[in-house]
């Protein structure tokens, strides 16, 4: 009989899909790494449970502890799952910026959730960074995962998704594309396919509002490029430990419009109901364009599932409301 033991075992092994329509200009062909097939319907499921298995390995959590992270929905959805199975409680802090159904999910799993303003400073008592930590602190037998700054987060896709996604393509890709968040995704594919083939051009999505572009391309942290932005998932106000910068070629920024209405597009373009993360990626590879040629292979992974953005992105009202839709 072929069955898993338990829900984390079906985690990996997702399909690269062609993208068409959305891609008719650009002349190489375009495969997308298709996370939404993860248990926890995103990439974070992957670098979650590898976080608290290292974490158990090294005794930072014993049985019957607290998880406690900060998150923008999906890693705490990813560490949720491995919590239950696992045995432990699960406590997510989430800033008020993330769509309501994150926040819903995550307690359908049993989580507690505290949420957090988002206009404030990361050293800010009441941002979630600051809350998580504090938590920790206060919690008797409790663990902070912190995703930005665990070296597990990209080592979960160095050892995973980088080699699938050499494996899927037989060794042609040429080009990968992902939006850059705590940066363990595009660090750990990164360095897996360059060791494969040093060729292999990185390119990492940025939003307006975020400081990876501007220092990746100065190594000036300019404070006056954050501001608050709309799209989930993508830029920082900080610099995570997971994001190696020597790993990446290049950034494009992609306006919080146009990752709106990219992400609308996918799902009726391209039937690929996905979060808003993926319009920015798609939005992305089109203003990349210039660097595909007809012989390349340009593989770009989608983190998450549209069920997460139906009051938002998906939501023409909330669309016309934020100036994103005519």
């Amino acid at each position: 009989m072929d069955y898993k033991n338990n829900i984390l075992e079906t985690i990996g092994n997702t399909p690269l899909v062609k993208i068409n329509k959305l891609a008719a200009d650009i002349p190489a062909l375009v495969l997308a790494k298709y996370e939404t097939f993860n248990p926890g319907n995103s990439v974070k499921d992957r670098m979650a449970v590898k976080m608290i298995e290292d974490a158990e390995k090294e005794g930072k959590i014993k049985p019957g502890g607290t998880i406690i992270e900060g998150t923008s929905g999906n890693t705490g959805m990813g560490l949720a799952l491995a919590a239950i199975v696992k045995g432990y409680k699960m406590v997510c802090v989430i800033a008020d910026k993330q769509s309501k159904e994150k926040i819903d999910i995550l307690r359908a799993v049993g989580s507690e959730v505290v949420v957090c303003p988002t206009d404030v400073e990361p050293d800010d008592p009441r941002s979630y960074y600051s809350t998580s930590k504090r938590l920790a602190e206060e919690t008797p037998n409790s663990w902070y995962v912190n995703q930005y700054d665990n070296p597990s987060n990209a080592k979960a896709h160095y050892e995973s998704t980088g080699p699938e996604i050499w494996k899927q393509t037989e060794g042609k890709v040429t080009h990968f594309v992902v939006g850059v968040g705590t940066g363990g995704t595009i660090s750990g594919v990164g360095k897996y396919l360059k060791e494969q083939n040093p060729d292999v051009k990185v390119w990492g999505i940025d939003t307006y509002g975020s400081v990876f572009k501007k220092y990746h391309e100065t190594g000036i942290f300019d404070e006056k490029e954050i501001y608050p932005y709309v799209t989930e998932g993508i830029g920082e106000d900080i610099l995570p430990k997971n994001v190696d910068f020597s790993i990446i070629d290049g950034f494009t920024k992609v306006t919080d419009k146009d990752a709106a209405v990219y992400t609308q597009k996918l799902a009726k373009e391209e039937g690929m109901f996905l979060g808003n993360s993926a319009g920015a990626a798609m939005k992305g590879l089109l203003q990349l364009k210039k660097h595909f040629t007809k012989d390349d292979v340009v593989v770009v992974l989608f983190h998450d599932h549209g069920s997460r953005y139906v009051g938002k992105m998906f939501n023409d009202d909330w669309m016309k409301a934020q100036g994103f839709l005519d």
